[in-house]
């Protein structure tokens, strides 16, 4: 396999996983949570390091993890409140975490080098690199990552896709019929935290917060049905990882940050061309209603 379709296929793995999230997290209106989770992590490096006094890779993931899952419990019961809004409780948690983890590294780790940069924020042009054996097969350590949550969120979304549909757009009711919009809500966070930082380490943490709501918000302009929305966001995110790779190629500059370039291209032609929620389609609109308002007024005088 080519260095180049291992990173396209890393890539687009990453978008099918985060893809399944995201529409959700747009719905829900917590698109920043990925970036929250990103910035949350740094205690949990922190601590792997003070305990264990190494960075590799498979530590660092579970320490991560496991301050992955305080941030999104702790913004979610926060929310829970009714005290405040999800903006404000994500803005509450992640730089109290990110701030713990500040004061980690200048304390106890500062001969270490220990920052995001250089522990978890991974380049995905390294992913070829990076092989596990397989059945006797050598194989890119992050497609076989990858593929593995991509699986396991589809799974988690195919078994909970009614829950997850009514306690998105109606949790009241959800709550008349039995069905638990806390939990619900709390399994969706821990399952983006956990995409979140077992991708970090392979493509980069702008790719993962790239992925997971870039594609969703492009979809959300595009269709009302919330499975074309899920399919839609995952299709954008492989035109992403394709298009990203080729315009990376011929430009020299960053894999990951083509990527996400072109998926906000992708947005931005939906925000002016979307047939119904467009920037174009709704200034026809109001002239259509200007020019009937006009013909109505010139009826009547």
């Amino acid at each position: 396999m080519s260095d180049d379709l291992v990173i396209i296929l890393t890539a687009g793995l990453v978008a099918t996983a985060a893809g399944l999230l995201g529409p959700f997290l747009i719905l829900r209106r917590v698109a920043l949570m990925s970036d929250a989770v990103s910035h949350a992590v740094l205690p949990g490096i922190v601590l792997v390091y003070l305990l264990f006094e190494t960075r590799a890779p498979l530590p660092v993931i579970a320490g991560a993890g496991l301050f992955a899952i305080v941030c999104v419990l702790a913004i979610d019961a926060l929310r829970g409140t009714g005290l405040v809004k999800s903006d404000a409780a994500i803005a509450l948690v992640f730089p109290a975490l990110f701030a713990l983890g500040v004061i980690g590294v200048t304390r106890w780790a500062s001969g270490a080098h220990l920052d995001l940069d250089s522990t978890i924020y991974g380049e995905i042009a390294f992913a070829p690199f990076d092989t596990w054996t397989l059945f006797g097969a050598e194989v890119a350590r992050s497609i076989v990552i990858m593929g593995s949550v991509a699986a396991v969120n589809l799974l988690l979304i195919t078994l909970t896709w009614k829950e997850m549909k009514v306690t998105t757009f109606d949790p009241e009711f959800s709550r008349t019929v039995g069905i638990p919009p806390i939990l619900l809500s709390r399994l969706l966070l821990v399952a983006v935290a956990m995409t979140a930082v077992t991708a970090f380490e392979s493509v980069g943490a702008i790719l993962v917060v790239t992925m997971l709501i870039v594609p969703a918000a492009t979809a959300y302009l595009l269709t009302d049905r919330l499975w074309v929305m899920v399919a839609t966001t995952v299709a954008i995110g492989w035109v992403s990882a394709t298009g990203g790779h080729t315009l990376a190629i011929e430009a020299d500059a960053s894999i990951a940050g083509a990527m996400g370039l072109v998926a906000a291209g992708c947005f931005t032609i939906a925000l002016f061309a979307s047939p119904r929620y467009g920037l174009l389609a709704r200034s026809l609109q109001r002239r259509r209603r200007r020019r009937a308002m006009r013909t109505a007024l010139a009826a009547r005088g």
